[in-house]
């Protein structure tokens, strides 16, 4: 049998026995030094010299998910979770935290996220904290247009223009049937709240007024 000559981070986590989500803070941590360039692989010997027992004292216990990390942030604000009411924080602003660097992404499931705790305790102890959830807060597209007071075939006009783009796409099922699921964009609102400022050229203040079935003044944009 050919012996493996380079690892990348589920083979190296897996020849040394330990969790891949330990495996992962490691690397962030710098536990275990990051993966060559290219193909981003450890060689043998490298993989070899690495501390399993250092690797999961990163990481003693299991990883939060996405929703517990959202519930822990939510309490630290004041306003917990509870079951059967809408969230006062969701999983999408961990997701934000993710894309921003404040929390590390410990999961290889697409749908899923992994945080360290340790990580989300240290960003429930931030002082801007209402202030971050708030501005990476999600908004479909109907609430986007709330927001700005505009109607929903003018915000409609604002994305086709490419003035603002999702921060992701979520499914939503109607029933307990797929065939009922559609892929909802969801947009930050600090992105929202940023476009009257990112285009004066708009006379928001006319645009906000306009009639129900009367043409947007979008429409000529291009």
């Amino acid at each position: 049998m050919t012996r493996r000559t380079e690892y990348d981070e589920r083979q190296a986590a897996g020849r040394l026995r330990v969790p891949i989500t330990a495996f992962r803070w490691a690397v962030h941590a710098g536990i275990v030094p990051r993966a060559e360039e290219p193909g981003w692989t450890w060689p043998r010997a490298a993989v070899e010299a690495m501390d399993p027992d250092a690797i999961t004292a990163g990481l003693p216990g299991d990883p939060l998910s996405g929703r517990q990390a959202a519930d822990r942030i939510a309490e630290a604000l004041g306003t917990p979770n509870a079951p059967g009411e809408p969230p006062a924080v969701t999983a999408f602003v961990v997701r934000r935290f993710i894309a921003a660097g404040m929390l590390t992404e410990l999961s290889a499931n697409p749908d899923g996220s992994l945080v360290h705790p340790s990580q989300v305790a240290e960003v429930c102890a931030r002082p801007d904290l209402a202030e971050l959830v708030a501005a990476d807060s999600p908004l479909g597209p109907d609430q986007a247009a709330a927001r700005l007071g505009v109607r929903r075939t003018d915000w409609d006009h604002m994305v086709r223009l490419g003035w603002i783009a999702p921060a992701e796409w979520r499914e939503i099922r109607f029933g307990t049937s797929r065939a009922g699921a559609v892929d909802v964009p969801l947009y930050r609102s600090a992105d929202v709240g940023a476009l009257p400022d990112a285009h004066p050229e708009v006379d928001w203040p006319t645009l906000r007024t306009v009639g129900k079935g009367r043409r947007s003044p979008l429409v000529a944009l291009k």
